[in-house]
């Protein structure tokens, strides 16, 4: 045991030490990028005692600053971490004399993190057989940290200390070491095996929302006299440092475990882009941006090796050209040039040609092309892998005027700016759009990049609202809202005013990273073992939150009732011979066989018997009439009013199988009608099909038409038409059905059962 000796002596050691180091006013925050961490373990004999069956507290410890140190290694932090031990057999450290500050060691000077210090805490520390007062150690870190840390530069300095308080405390150096703390600016945070509140009986129980969703798994268990003694040390010690969060920089081992078992993500220093931002030839404002969202991807670091010496130099790499021949010929790397793939040609391609058709932009540059309303940018047409904040350059009030004018003109109209944007003379340039942010602290434009004509893909799908089927009842709606309000991801508190989200993306961690990183650090340490299995966090953290899951239970058994799923079981045609052989056509339809086959993807003899297509047949007359209509010095009138004899044909019969085959000649006439700037042609006959369909009661016929939204040609498909988009809209609506009673078809069912069997 030590004792702590002259109070005075103490005292004077730990003020000269804060003087010493105390940050120089005026040093800017950003010239500070790294953290000096001290981590303060408690070794003594307390710690490594333990019930039957149960961790110890000092492994419990050891297994917390590993994860801590894990974090550290694979984030490439440049933060410096030193190990000082209390309750160590031995003493080692720079404030020691005959009865001050015994039993207190230096393990590790302040260095980057490294394996051989997860090494040093698995394997080299181990219990001690001593004990040592916690404030003692506290003194000997600032120490270290004042030391260790003169003439350079730090961002913060901190200290964690990891104990269960079962040591003698003294109290005769506490306000100082609460003053030199807060003189130096060193934080300070403690890690125990139990909740500082666990003796409590009566008190305060009001609780967080955190507190309410997230419950203490730890269990209330006996302290001795001294650990309760430690306990209220370390409150005072935690409050006098902050009183208002000074008790939450205490934190259980269990807790820390779970906090620190995602590996820590890369730190990244923000890469200021300086541009000047243009308007015109005549405004120019200087600015800076900063990538506020980007992908991260995994650091390509793997290289190969000899699997016995691991060494990259026993490794070499050859690569030979050969020609692909019998002889497989080899060929010299000067006799080669890469070459380019159009359809079946390969077209040679040198680097020098690759150099010269590169777009040259001259430089970089940020160049508004024009404002847009926020409303014209739609939320879908975002792209690209970044989302750039653009200041206005610092230290220039001109330019921070001009582009706060700029970024408050643009919120007040609602207007974004379209900017062109290339990074610098190397890159192709970029469209994108620049929106106002204004926030209570600083103002800025977000860019995100915009698409391309070739980016966007257009895909047209057959409306809802015409199928009756597809319209929901009042109680299914009612169902999905009340599952969508179970489901909020937002939790309030019965006050209505407190709200905590419950599912923080951002603060999600890759998961691909994560378990790459547990297999990186354990093929480290046991290199010929399998991997361990993912751990549960990593599966359980794209899940739903369990307070949601709980929730919607019951919403989801209503939703289950009120759409109910039936299967359906798909019945096999069988072909017999009499079907391959026999033009099904001449005998009309087939009615066991209502399904519709696949026109071009179907196997007939009878096809491979028709050699050459002279005529559109009534087998296949969309695959006729494509084949005919390509042929050199083809009528396209002449073929067309053959495809359209049979799908007049097709409605007479007036069954839904002919309706379906009569659609499909009516899409390949227009697809084709389209590439051979026959538009006229085509409208004129859909005008005309129109007119028939009214006076012959095909409206059921006409609705397919509409679900399928095959309308007239618009001028926006080919320039040889001179319909618009709402005149072909309105051409599709039918006209106001008078109270008449319309004919029969053939087949009892209508369209829509028609649509499900398909």
């Amino acid at each position: 045991m030590c004792s702590r000796g002259d109070a005075q002596r103490s005292g004077r050691v730990a003020g000269r030490s804060a003087e010493r180091g105390a940050p120089r006013p005026g040093r800017s925050a950003m010239s500070r990028s790294k953290v000096a961490i001290v981590l303060c373990l408690d070794v003594g004999f307390t710690m490594s005692s333990s019930a039957p069956d149960e961790e110890s507290s000092l492994e419990q410890a050891k297994k917390v600053m590993t994860k801590f140190v894990q974090r550290q290694v694979f984030a490439e932090s440049k933060d410096e971490v030193a190990v000082v031990l209390f309750g160590t057999d031995g003493t080692r450290n720079d404030l020691a004399s005959r009865d001050q500050y015994q039993n207190i060691s230096v393990h590790r000077s302040l260095m980057l993190p490294d394996f051989d210090l997860l090494e040093d805490i698995q394997d080299v520390i181990k219990p001690g057989s001593e004990q040592a007062d916690f404030l003692d150690a506290i003194i000997v870190c600032m120490d270290l940290l004042q030391k260790q840390t003169v003439g350079k530069k730090y961002e913060k300095r901190h200290i964690e200390l990891f104990t269960d308080l079962g040591s003698t405390v003294s109290e005769d150096q506490l306000e100082i070491i609460i003053a030199n703390l807060k003189k130096t600016g060193i934080s300070l945070q403690f890690f125990l095996p139990f909740p500082v509140d666990v003796d409590d009986e009566g008190g305060d129980t009001s609780a967080s929302v955190h507190s309410h969703i997230h419950r203490n798994p730890f269990p209330r268990k006996g302290l001795t006299e001294q650990q309760k003694e430690g306990i209220d040390v370390v409150r005072k010690l935690m409050h006098a440092l902050d009183e208002e969060g000074g008790l939450e920089e205490i934190y259980t081992f269990r807790e820390s475990l779970e906090r620190l078992s995602m590996f820590k993500k890369i730190e990244r220093r923000p890469m200021a882009w300086p541009c000047q931002l243009t308007i015109g030839s005549n405004l120019s404002i200087r600015i800076v941006a900063y990538k506020s969202v980007t992908e991260e991807k995994v650091k390509k670091v793997w290289t190969t090796v000899d699997a016995k010496t691991l060494r990259k130099d026993d490794v070499q790499k050859e690569t030979v050209y050969c020609l692909n021949d019998d002889d497989e010929t080899e060929v010299q790397k000067d006799d080669t040039i890469q070459g380019f793939r159009y359809g079946s040609d390969i077209v040679p391609f040198s680097k020098e040609d690759e150099e010269q058709m590169k777009y040259k932009t001259g430089a970089k540059c940020f160049s508004v092309l024009g404002f847009s309303r926020s409303s014209q940018i739609q939320r879908h047409c975002y792209m690209g892998n970044q989302v750039l904040k653009v200041f206005a350059a610092k230290d220039d009030e001109n330019a921070a005027v001009a582009f706060s004018a700029l970024v408050h003109a643009l919120d007040e109209l609602k207007v974004v700016a379209v900017v062109r944007y290339a990074y610098d003379r190397r890159s192709n340039p970029q469209i994108g759009a620049a929106f106002p942010y204004i926030k209570d602290a600083y103002e800025c434009l977000i860019y995100v990049q915009l698409p391309y004509m070739e980016d966007l893909r257009q895909y047209i799908f057959s409306s809802l609202k015409n199928n009756k089927k597809c319209i929901p009842t009042a109680d299914q709606l009612s169902a999905v809202d009340s599952l969508i309000d179970s489901m909020n991801l937002v939790y309030e508190a019965d006050d209505g005013e407190t709200f905590e989200d419950l599912f923080k993306p951002s603060k999600i961690p890759n998961p691909h990273f994560q378990r790459l990183y547990q297999c990186l650090q354990h093929k480290a340490f046991h290199p010929n073992e399998p991997l361990p299995p993912i751990e549960e966090h990593l599966l359980k953290m794209l899940e739903m939150p369990s307070v949601v899951k709980e929730r919607c239970q019951g919403p989801l058994e209503k939703i289950k009732a009120l759409f109910p799923l039936k299967e359906v079981v798909k019945k096999k045609d069988k072909k017999t011979a009499q079907d391959i052989f026999k033009d099904s056509s001449e005998d009309g339809p087939n009615p066991k066989k209502p399904r519709i086959e696949d026109e071009e993807g179907s196997f007939s003899i009878m096809k491979l018997a028709e050699g050459n297509v002279t005529s559109v047949g009534s087998v296949n007359p969309a695959e006729d009439f494509r084949i005919l209509v390509r042929q050199k010095n083809a009528d396209f009138k002449d073929v067309s009013q053959q495809l359209i004899k049979h799908i007049d044909q097709f409605l007479e019969n007036k069954g839904s199988q002919y309706y379906m085959k009569g659609i499909n000649c009516i899409r390949v006439f227009r697809e084709e009608a389209v590439k051979l700037s026959k538009v006229q042609c085509f409208n004129d006959f859909l005008q005309a099909l129109k007119s028939k369909v009214e006076d012959k009661a095909l409206a059921d016929f006409w609705e397919i038409m509409m679900q399928d939204r095959i309308s007239l040609i618009t001028k926006d498909e080919a320039k040889e038409s001179s319909v618009t988009s709402e005149e072909a809209e309105k051409f599709l609506a039918p006209k106001e059905k008078k109270n008449e009673i319309l004919p029969p078809t053939d087949e009892g069912g209508d369209v829509d059962d028609l649509l499900d069997m398909m």
